[in-house]
């Protein structure tokens, strides 16, 4: 029994990695969206040349089609060890909230309060925030501007008795740290508060145990966890039942349809069960293959990423930390129980854009900006267009390439 990642492996699981064109990448921008690899590109290919047709009709294309897309339906369901129909597939998780806001509306009145905070990216905050158009009041959750992390005592200042919802990031896509959301939902469920969580820069780390959370409302970009450019929005079911209907008149109750206009995009949706196909490929390779569900299986391989993201992280911070004209945003440890390996800082009289620029003439593949976290930067005391420079990590990158990154930074630094 293997108990580290074997590196090789998983990379000979992504075409990139083989493909002339991108071999020689090293692609630290995977908090913008993440390579996919063959059991999901494989099935979007036959999907499209032997499937490619209206689903769920009475000949053999179409039968199949349909079953393509109920098995990725399955297999994410248990992989996320929620119910089939306590999902939703859509474009992003921008689109998902905003159809969520919408259905909503009914019971987030004029007076109302909202809280949100300014760590998140604009996808999970943005709808929300429109709500104060119809009488909502919104409140802001502030990050401490010293170490960019939202405290629990603020929050409690926040929370009123006109308090509805409560929405804020699992992980922040700019500052990393892990936020302590089952606190979160612990507070506002004590008093009748709903929370919705945005796991966008959580789940390609790690599998969100919803149920033990107990979130209400949970979204996700699927295309920033391997897959398809899709997205994923949870919701326990006898809250969707409460929902407005944005879909057809005639799906009126049919819950979780009824706040997806239009449906998922089919030929991506069939090909999630890719993803759930990877990860137990992963887990057959170093564990052997079992019984057990998917969601076990994918605990078990996300306890093997834990370990070797851990070190990615220690290498890179271990190097920035010496440079004193380095700015690191957010928390310095590596330790995984404390961030994300995704790590963001400025640099004393740098350009951000200049760093990222020279970066990608090196063949690095790195970010600078604001991420769509421009409210978070601000409360940082950081120029929005210039930003911050982001290295992102997953557990394909390798020792080796964050190497070359320390090599080119120190040159430059």
């Amino acid at each position: 029994m293997k108990n580290q990642l074997d590196i090789n492996f998983i990379r000979s699981q992504f075409p990139a990695f083989q493909n002339e064109k991108t071999q020689n990448l090293a692609f630290f921008e995977n908090a913008g969206g993440t390579y996919v690899p063959n059991t999901v590109i494989e099935k979007l290919n036959d999907f499209m040349i032997t499937k490619k047709v209206q689903p769920y009709g009475d000949f053999s294309a179409s039968i199949e089609a349909g079953e393509e897309m109920d098995n990725s339906m399955k297999k994410i369901a248990e992989l996320l060890n929620v119910r089939h129909d306590e999902f939703i597939i859509g474009p992003s998780t921008t689109m998902n909230m905003f159809l969520l806001s919408n259905s909503l509306k009914d019971s987030i009145i004029e007076g109302d309060e909202i809280i949100v905070t300014n760590q998140d990216h604009e996808a999970n905050i943005g709808a929300w925030r429109k709500l104060a158009e119809t009488g909502v009041v919104v409140k802001e959750w502030c990050l401490n501007p010293e170490t960019a992390e939202l405290e629990i005592s603020d929050l409690e200042k926040l929370i009123t008795k006109k308090t509805k919802l409560i929405s804020m990031c699992h992980t922040s896509n700019v500052i990393a740290s892990i936020n302590d959301l089952k606190t979160v939902v612990k507070i506002a469920h004590d008093q009748g508060i709903k929370v919705v969580g945005d796991g966008v820069a959580y789940m390609a780390h790690d599998i969100a145990d919803l149920k033990g959370i107990d979130i209400d409302f949970y979204a996700f970009s699927l295309y920033k966890t391997y897959g398809p450019h899709l997205a994923l929005l949870y919701g326990k079911k006898e809250l969707l039942e409460k929902t407005k209907n944005l879909n057809h008149e005639f799906l009126q109750g049919d819950v979780p349809y009824t706040l997806n206009p239009g449906g998922p995009n089919h030929e991506e949706l069939a090909c999630l069960s890719g993803i759930t196909d990877y990860y137990e490929n992963v887990y057959n390779h170093h564990f052997g293959s079992d019984k057990s569900n998917l969601n076990k299986k994918g605990k078990k391989v996300f306890e093997l990423i834990y370990d070797y993201e851990e070190n990615l992280i220690k290498i890179l911070l271990d190097f920035l930390k010496l440079k004193k004209n380095v700015r690191l945003l957010g928390k310095t440890s590596h330790l995984r129980s404390d961030r994300m390996p995704t790590v963001s800082f400025t640099v004393d009289g740098m350009s951000s854009y200049d760093i990222a620029v020279q970066a990608g003439k090196e063949n690095i593949g790195i970010r600078n900006g604001e991420f769509y976290a421009w409210r978070c930067l601000q409360g940082l005391g950081i120029e929005t267009n210039d930003g911050v420079v982001r290295v992102s990590m997953v557990h394909y990158n390798t020792i080796e390439e964050v190497q070359r990154l320390i090599n080119f930074l120190d040159t430059i630094l």
